[in-house]
């Protein structure tokens, strides 16, 4: 099975290999592999040759609270009910309540 890129990505993971261990300067790496120089000196300075997620690491709801985010969770945990059922049943108390704000919260806990 082949490498998975996203859209944005220059290098492949053996190129990266390749840059994490080689002794030639930046310049001459860029140059050679057809990025940029500060690409070179990312892929020098980690550790790692994946990719880091580009999003927030702990992301957060724009609509919800977290007190609103918590009630929810607890109230799902403790139902057990279906995403829907639980949707409707916390209308009442969280009017701006929806299946796109519960769906990823819920997926995430």
């Amino acid at each position: 099975m082949g490498q998975v890129l996203h859209s944005s990505a220059t290098t492949t993971q053996a190129v990266r290999r390749a840059i994490q261990n080689s002794q030639e300067s930046l310049r001459t790496l860029a140059k050679r592999y057809g990025i940029n120089q500060k690409t070179v000196a990312k892929w020098k300075k980690r550790t790692s040759v994946d990719d880091l997620t580009t999003g927030p690491k702990n992301p957060r709801s724009s609509v919800l609270s977290p007190e609103d985010e918590a009630a929810i969770v607890a109230f799902r945990k403790r139902t057990l009910l279906p995403l829907d059922d639980c949707r409707y049943a916390l209308q009442l108390s969280i009017p701006y309540l929806n299946t796109l704000v519960v769906t990823p919260l819920l997926a995430a806990a």
